[in-house]
């Protein structure tokens, strides 16, 4: 009786991943540069003359106080256009539940361990970092987030040769996180809860759903119904953004008769744009403003609060994420696909490092005013450590795998003996069996060693 072949880590991927995967590939690029582009300008005004206009464009107010929406326009940009970008990310959950990775448990498994480790482990170090009497551990959730947008436009620069399984892996792994982000949101930074205005939000996002489930799908009908969901949401006491990742979520994943794709797939085609070209640069402009000095660069070094935001992006996500790959492989029968390696593994992790949006958006919800600024500078410098660190590794991952491709299209010549076993033809053709996934039984290996 054959035993049944061990499952492999990071291989096969669903058809609703791999469309996923290519959209993503093709349009993050264009966002992270957009992100980043938002985030220079935002500190080009915040170190230069322009900084008095860009305080006061940032506390300008503009809403009707009788729909508690007199907000400045930072908050208009955190909580209004951050909810369409998070509208993006519940589609992208209902997609991954219904159609892809999270389908099946085999293939969740890993994600959404790898996810846990990733944002339990930097908390943890936070809360390490400032258990002394100047720290303060209302930050702990801030190092737990992965920005996908920064993380996949790295990713794209200097990744092509990286096999897709391992894009995969970080694409499926940031949308976990973003459902735990957003759990954490709306566990841990929800205040003074009004159950009715809460009630009305849920009443519109059923309405939302029923409404879509009945064909009903005109945006003249359904944008009133989702904005005041929003604007129910906002004021129940619950950050407004939840209300996006509960409408997207609301929105069927699997095609119809007669349809050719998904109205989540539909719908995210026609928004990733709108959130990765609009939303996330404005919120970044608005967010992203901190005045570097001496005495900020000061702060930033001897903060706690900065040594733990730091410390658990930089360290606390690539550990955390390796060593719960770690244990999937170790104590389950997955392993690695063959031709992967840890270090590449290790590359995904520093990369997720990189948690610029989410982590601003909840040092912003966790501090408030109170070091406001070494919180969104020690998050800056800690992605672009991560983004450093992720790309040097990746980089000469990429290379190396450009070489065994090119290795592997080379014509070779046949050895005199072509029934000699593996190893031994790999050194005849010049090629290692262990990196291009060769494998011989354990008689074999045995016998040859």
């Amino acid at each position: 009786m054959t035993s049944k072949p061990a499952s492999r880590l990071f291989s096969r991927l669903t058809p609703s991943t791999e469309r996923t995967l290519v959209d993503v590939l093709r349009t993050e690029r264009a966002g992270g540069i957009l992100l980043l582009i938002g985030t220079v300008a935002a500190l080009i005004f915040a170190n230069t003359g322009l900084q008095g206009f860009y305080e006061n464009l940032s506390e300008f107010t503009i809403g009707p106080h009788a729909l508690h929406l007199d907000l400045s326009i930072a908050d208009w940009a955190k909580d209004g256009l951050l909810a369409i970008f998070f509208f993006v990310v519940g589609l992208e959950l209902k997609r991954e539940i219904v159609a892809g990775e999270l389908r099946k448990p085999s293939t969740a498994i890993v994600p959404i361990v790898a996810a846990v480790g990733g944002m339990a482990v930097p908390a943890l170090l936070y809360v390490l970092s400032n258990l002394g009497p100047d720290g303060s551990l209302k930050g702990w959730a801030v190092p737990t987030a992965t920005d996908i947008a920064f993380a996949i436009a790295v990713l794209a620069v200097v990744g092509k040769w990286l096999p897709n399984a391992l894009r995969a892996f970080l694409l499926t792994l940031a949308v976990v996180d973003d459902l735990l982000a957003i759990i954490i949101i709306a566990v841990f930074f929800s205040s003074d809860l009004n159950f009715l205005w809460l009630g009305a939000a849920i009443l519109c996002i059923v309405a939302f759903g029923l409404l879509i489930r009945k064909g009903w799908a005109s945006p003249f009908l359904l944008f009133p119904i989702a904005f005041a969901a929003w604007a129910f949401m906002h004021a129940s006491g619950i950050h407004a953004t939840i209300a996006g990742v509960a409408l997207g979520m609301m929105v069927p994943a699997v095609a119809r008769a007669g349809e050719r794709t998904s109205l989540a797939e539909h719908w995210e085609h026609v928004w990733r744009p709108v959130s990765a070209a609009v939303a996330v640069p404005i919120f970044a402009f608005f967010a992203a403003g901190v005045t570097i000095n001496a005495d900020a660069v000061s702060e930033l070094v001897t903060s706690p609060v900065a040594h733990g935001v730091i410390l658990g992006l930089v360290v606390g996500k690539p550990l955390g994420i390796v060593l719960a790959t770690w244990l999937v492989a170790t104590f389950t029968r997955a392993q690695l696909d063959r031709g992967l390696s840890w270090l590449d593994v290790t590359g995904m992790g520093m990369l997720a490092g990189i948690g610029f949006t989410v982590s601003l958006l909840i040092g912003d919800l966790a501090f408030g005013g109170e070091n406001a600024e070494v919180v969104k500078l020690s998050v800056l410098t800690a992605s672009v450590l991560a983004a450093a660190l992720g790309a040097g590794l990746l980089g000469a991952r990429d290379r190396f795998y450009r070489k065994l491709y090119e290795r592997r299209s080379t014509p070779v010549p046949l050895p005199a003996n072509r029934m000699a076993k593996p190893h031994e033809l790999g050194k005849t053709v010049g090629v290692d069996p262990d990196e291009v996934g060769i494998e011989e039984s354990p008689e074999e290996l045995e016998k040859g060693h």
